[in-house]
């Protein structure tokens, strides 16, 4: 591969340099494929609920457009700048966390929302971006803190308590936050030791919140007794879709279970109507497509200049992975049932906007790499 063209990388903008036109290409792949799989999945309720048969797929289109735009933005900012605002993003996370469960709108019983006009916002999702800026950051700047214990406890308590407040009513996006910690602290650490003992607090926290809040333990018994349980309903739905796709699928469009029986069809259990409709051949295109994805990041974070480009990728790896991995597991009932979208598939704009804005990040990296002859 041949070298990059200069880049001004003292610049607050980067012009010129490494444009890898592979990771543009997937990532748009994946979301219009998303597009696609949204109107499939919505169109149905969208028409039984007053709105035309394009209405939600329009609005994932919007917030897509706007997603990409951001994309574009933020590959052109010289990401080493962001670490100056890496705090300032962290206290903007906390203060919209806290906002949101003393004023946020509720939803499917949960508070997770601010209402901006017609549109809402999750902070959740924007805390992901946040947090992995933060503590690539802090792994650079308090390299010696990661000596000791007590030093990570300190690197960790901004994103500690953004992950608090996500927990109240959204645990399974405060596992994918607390992995996205966990994974930068992995790569950046010296002592395996250490991040053994932060994660089994971080295990018996969560253990904690599931045995003391009651509908969390209905999971549970959702994912252990799905037949018996009163909770159980979506994940059969979600079974009976994937069980009936078989191998080619029912073909695009042809869901039964999106017609009223699966619940959020075409947000969290959107990969179970994948299955019904294009079968376990277009489940594991969707998987080898995230896969090349990855490994793009990967290669990536491997060229970066510094790490804290690295430990930003790490961090968007791993949102992507684990995120990824919840969702398909949640939806094939190999883990409890829980609400976590499938990356850039799943309707819904904010998670799709700040997930191409992180993308946005891994470019920006892309663009000051060390590419050798």
């Amino acid at each position: 591969m041949g070298k990059a063209r200069r880049t001004t990388k003292n610049s607050f903008w980067i012009k010129g340099g490494f444009t890898d036109f592979q990771t543009i290409f997937l990532t748009f792949v994946i979301v219009l494929f998303g597009l696609m799989m949204v109107y499939s999945s919505s169109s149905y309720r969208a028409i039984t609920s007053g709105y035309p048969g394009t209405y939600f797929m329009v609005r994932q289109g919007i917030f897509a457009a706007i997603g990409f735009f951001a994309m574009y933005v933020i590959s052109r900012v010289n990401y080493k700048y962001l670490s100056n605002l890496s705090v300032i993003l962290m206290y903007i996370a906390i203060a919209l966390l806290a906002y949101v469960l003393v004023l946020g709108r509720a939803s499917h019983g949960a508070t997770r929302w601010i209402q901006i006009g017609s549109m809402q916002l999750q902070p959740s999702e924007i805390a992901k971006p946040f947090i992995i800026i933060y503590m690539a950051d802090a792994c650079v700047k308090k390299s010696k803190y990661l000596n000791s214990i007590a030093g990570i406890f300190k690197i960790v308590a901004l994103p500690v308590i953004c992950i608090g407040l996500i927990a109240v009513e959204n645990l399974s996006t405060a596992i994918v936050c607390f992995a996205i910690v966990v994974a930068i602290l992995f790569v950046a650490s010296p002592k395996l030791f250490n991040l053994i003992v932060l994660g089994l607090i971080g295990v018996a926290a969560a253990a904690i919140l599931v045995l003391t809040v009651g509908y969390r333990g209905d999971r549970f018994e959702a994912w252990r007794n799905p037949e018996t349980s009163d909770k159980g309903f979506q994940t059969l739905q979600s079974l009976y879709a994937i069980g009936s796709g078989g191998f080619f699928g029912r073909g695009l469009g042809n869901s039964i279970q999106k017609l009223g029986f699966l619940p959020e069809s075409h947000n969290d259990m959107i990969f179970s109507v994948v299955c019904e409709e294009l079968g376990l051949f277009g489940a594991l295109l969707v998987i080898g497509l995230f896969v090349m994805l990855i490994f793009r990041f990967k290669f990536i974070a491997d060229g970066s200049v510094d790490s804290f480009g690295g430990f930003i990728i790490t961090g968007v790896i791993t949102h992507i992975a684990v995120q990824l991995i919840v969702n398909i597991g949640v939806v094939t009932n190999t883990i409890p049932p829980t609400g976590v979208t499938l990356p850039f598939i799943s309707y819904g704009g904010t998670s799709l906007v700040f997930m191409l804005a992180e993308v946005g990040l891994v470019l920006s990296v892309s663009r000051q790499m060390s590419l050798t002859e």
